[in-house]
């Protein structure tokens, strides 16, 4: 098939479900309570996607929810309907996913044509369950904070950018409002467990170096730019989403823009003393950013060196004890300085399944 122009996959699904599927669903069941949207995964929920997303898991595709009744009565019989009655092609773009490998326990699909019923992507559901599915709980029932703790940064990023399209139920709208981000204590808890990640590996990068170990002493620099690049997006409030888009996140901040040269050529330095150089240089700044919020007290954000040894350093832990300071819920100040799931866990399959996530934190608060 011809390749249509590209066209950004949240436009693509807002005109997919305004032109195609919302004129089936008033057909069928005129008035039926619904909400339409397109959250979770994909690289275009976050505004990220280029025409390379179109390869897999990404075209003419949203959610529909309904309330769980309607979702048990009609979900099915709209599936089908929507399966026999939509366009095979929308825009150009094929509406029909199929899966690209053979393993069952795969399912990833592409755009592909097709003569028959098209397996479409417009997923039925009731919002509890749909968010229950993503997160492990529904916000629209309260979020606690053990809810906040155990949901990875990228769940959280997921529902709460891509675009609702239509909320009749008026649900999904509250739910993201909710969301949308931590509350402060929990904010400031998250950001003193970063700046406490920062204050354990800060002096490995002249040790590994001063015994000969360029490439222990690189991946540590690489392990303190991950850390700040996500400390920085947590300053400014913003979800830190994983690797694939962490870069591109980051660079899209104001802090970011200013230190991804300086970060760069940490990671590209072939010598401890020119690494650490570059790195003290990003340390005050994401020090001098912290002193801007006026979340704690002014802490002093020049470098210093490690105890009595040569390594320059921010004793970023400093930071950690501002934060601590500023924190009264007794709940947030009997837990260690581990943090949010994302913070002690990075493991894809664990940080993609709620019940995992959820079960260690109840570990953690035990």
């Amino acid at each position: 098939m011809p390749i249509p122009p590209f066209l950004p996959g949240l436009e693509l699904s807002r005109r997919f479900y305004t032109e195609a599927v919302r004129p089936l669903l008033d057909e069928a069941l005129p008035g039926l309570p619904h909400s339409a949207a397109r959250l979770g995964s994909g690289s275009e929920v976050l505004g990220y996607d280029t025409p390379r997303s179109a390869d897999h898991e990404w075209g003419p595709r949203l959610q529909l929810f309904l309330h769980p009744e309607d979702a048990e009565t009609h979900g099915r019989r709209l599936t089908a309907r929507l399966s026999h009655r939509l366009p095979k092609t929308f825009l150009g773009h094929p509406t029909h996913f199929a899966r690209t490998g053979d393993d069952p326990g795969t399912d990833i699909r592409v755009m592909t044509s097709t003569e028959g019923p098209v397996h479409h992507r417009v997923d039925i559901s009731d919002p509890g369950t749909w968010f229950t599915m993503q997160l492990g709980f529904d916000p629209n029932q309260g979020v606690t904070t053990a809810d906040w703790l155990a949901t990875p940064t990228q769940r959280l990023a997921e529902v709460t950018a891509g675009a609702v399209f239509h909320d009749g139920l008026d649900l999904l709208t509250p739910a993201r409002t909710a969301l949308r981000w931590y509350p402060r204590e929990i904010w400031l808890y998250v950001l003193a467990c970063q700046w406490k990640r920062l204050s354990q590996e800060e002096a490995f990068v002249g040790r590994c170096g001063e015994v000969g170990d360029e490439l222990g002493s690189a991946i540590v620099a690489a392990r303190l730019t991950r850390d700040l690049m996500r400390l920085s997006l947590l300053m400014n409030r913003r979800y830190p989403p994983y690797s694939k888009w962490l870069g591109t996140a980051f660079a899209g901040t104001p802090q970011g823009a200013a230190l991804t040269p300086t970060l760069t050529a940490a990671l590209t330095a072939t010598d401890w003393p020119t690494r650490e150089h570059h790195l003290t240089h990003a340390y005050e700044s994401i020090a001098t950013h912290h002193n801007d919020l006026a979340i704690t007290a002014p802490v002093d954000p020049t470098t210093r060196s490690y105890h009595s040894r040569p390594f320059r350093v921010l004793h970023s832990e400093r930071f950690t004890a501002a934060l601590r300071a500023r924190i009264t819920d007794p709940e947030l100040l009997a837990l260690p300085d581990v943090g949010a799931i994302d913070q002690f866990v990075d493991n894809t399959d664990a940080l993609s399944t709620p019940a995992l996530t959820r079960g260690a934190m109840d570990a953690i608060e035990a």
